[in-house]
């Protein structure tokens, strides 16, 4: 019987449950389930941490169903990886098992008023924090949101003071849960998953003492850190009961393996609820000055170097489209939206920022809100369709320049893509010729499951995916750029002063999210004289 790996992918949007075959990649069978989020407050995004639980052993018990249905044993599974979306925070009782308050997704902003305290009040101490853990100060990491957590919920403080508190990324969540909870669960994460915390130290791979005092954080309520790919742990009260849990990676993190992204100069870029690209920097840690963050990329195994990489994170990608066809009913599903994209062959001067959460690289603007402009009367659902596509393109644009402007960074000639949006071949080519090199789309488009199943069975003691003797090619289907350079400059003159005008709106002290370009009195932008 040919040997299986499992891996558990719990995203912002949904869960699943994937099955592969060892060495050769192939998807044998999955199971999915979307996951809700609710926004009690303008700019709080949560979700129930049993959902995301209970979602995830729905998954499991339903892929063990297909599994028998194909004529398969769940004994053909030897192993399980999880990834899982970064950032976002668990609070939870380790006596009761419960979680103390709702899970605070990645991103969510109610700390914003803390970052821009901290931002005005602190300049060196967000200097250092960035130096340690790589990261700029934002609400976009967990440290804040763990701080607001200790602030602002008694149920957390009350179980901190009685020795009840655990604090973990949704990793964490997962894998105390089903390693045994409340009965001898395992409470760890991995270096990718801690290195989104800001409480990290990038070069000691531990939690810094530094940084946990700045954000009031004990270090006993934190995971064990370990190594993205090791046995930690086996599962429970499952169909897949003995099974080892031996790989853990950030979903970005994840893809980046999935991709076999392991020599430096490589790079993917994810299109999911958010987009994240990532440059693999091997073993050196690079401190970007274009607003890029530097994180773990990967480590596989405990007696393996970790892996560095820097990262161009886009707050808002799928999201966008997902919210015109649910908020506005632009389309009925997705493929509609393509349509309406695909319909027209310009926006018309149309030009979107989905700024919903903020700007992130480079621009690291929390306060930032979506935009969009040149509206006329004869701008349709179309036009603004096709316009909110570019404005994700064209953010990808903007974090490629990043990388290339790195001192000692190769300019990229390809970009490996994966990830849900990746299916409309309309945006592929968009993207090839924004960037005006190769983008080069994988047949298996779920990279991130992909990549924890290939961590999980390289683990040391399963060793039944040996990842490293691969080939890193890909099949797939590549977009060549086709537009002149001339038209690519003059879009992203356009586009990029768009982006000028919504950071000229957030420089106001209180954004008013209903001001208008014209409404700013006789000061008139690049973008409005453009468009004029």
């Amino acid at each position: 019987m040919n040997n299986f790996v499992a891996a558990i992918d719990q995203g912002t949007s949904s869960s699943r449950f994937m099955v592969f075959e060892a060495n050769t990649g192939k998807l044998i069978t999955f199971h999915q389930v979307e996951i809700p989020r609710c926004a009690p407050n303008q700019g709080w995004v949560e979700q129930d941490a049993n959902v995301l639980l209970s979602s995830i052993l729905t998954c499991i018990d339903g892929c063990v169903k297909n599994l028998q249905d194909m004529g398969h044993s769940p004994s053909q599974i030897k192993a399980v990886g999880i990834t899982n979306q970064r950032e976002t925070i668990i609070a939870w009782d380790k006596v009761s098992g419960s979680p103390l308050y709702n899970a605070i997704v990645w991103m969510d902003t109610r700390t914003v008023s803390t970052v821009q305290e901290i931002l005005s009040t602190k300049k060196q101490e967000t200097e250092d924090i960035r130096r340690i853990s790589g990261l700029p100060m934002s609400t976009y990491f967990s440290a804040t949101k763990l701080k607001w957590l200790l602030d602002h919920v008694p149920e957390v403080k009350q179980a901190v003071d009685l020795d009840r508190c655990l604090f973990g990324t949704v990793d964490s969540w997962l894998t105390w849960n089903l390693t045994g909870g409340c009965n001898g669960g395992l409470h760890v994460t991995d270096v990718t998953n801690a290195s989104r915390t800001m409480l990290m130290n990038l070069e000691t791979l531990q939690w810094d003492p530094y940084l946990c005092d700045f954000f009031g954080i004990d270090v006993k309520l934190l995971p064990e850190i370990r190594s993205s790919s090791e046995i930690y742990g086996h599962l429970l009260s499952t169909g897949l009961a003995g099974v080892p849990i031996s790989g853990i990676l950030g979903d970005q993190q994840a893809a980046l393996v999935g991709q076999r992204c392991f020599k430096p100069g490589q790079a993917k870029c994810t299109y999911g609820t958010a987009g994240v690209l990532l440059f693999n920097t091997g073993s050196t840690i690079v401190p970007s000055t274009q607003g890029l963050l530097t994180t773990v990329g990967y480590q596989l195994g405990p007696d393996r170097p970790v892996v560095y990489a820097l990262e161009g994170s886009i707050a808002i990608a799928g999201a966008v489209i997902r919210w015109l066809r649910d908020n506005l009913d632009f389309g009925g599903s997705y493929e509609e939206m393509v349509k309406l994209s695909e319909s027209v062959e310009e926006t018309g001067v149309v030009f979107f920022v989905p700024a919903f959460s903020g700007l992130f690289a480079p621009y690291w603007r929390s306060d930032a809100r979506g935009l969009i402009c040149g509206l006329t009367e004869f701008s349709t659902k179309s036009h603004i369709t096709r316009a909110a596509y570019e404005g994700v393109a064209f953010q990808v644009k903007e974090i490629l320049s990043a990388i290339n402007s790195e001192v000692g960074v190769v300019p990229i000639s390809s970009l490996r893509v994966d990830g849900g949006m990746t299916v409309v071949d309309h945006l592929m080519q968009l993207q090839a010729d924004f960037l005006g090199i190769e983008v080069l789309r994988t047949e298996m488009g779920e990279m991130s499951a992909l990549g924890a199943a290939m961590a999980a069975g390289n683990a040391k003691g399963v060793q039944v995916w040996d990842i490293f003797t691969q080939s890193d090619s890909i099949p797939g289907h590549a977009f060549q750029p086709r537009i002149t350079a001339k038209a690519i400059d003059r879009f992203r003159f356009s586009v990029k002063n768009t982006f000028e005008l919504l950071c000229d709106i957030t420089n106001k002290p209180h954004l008013d999210t209903t001001v208008t370009a014209r409404s700013r009195g006789p000061r008139k932008s690049k973008l409005l004289t453009a468009l004029d």
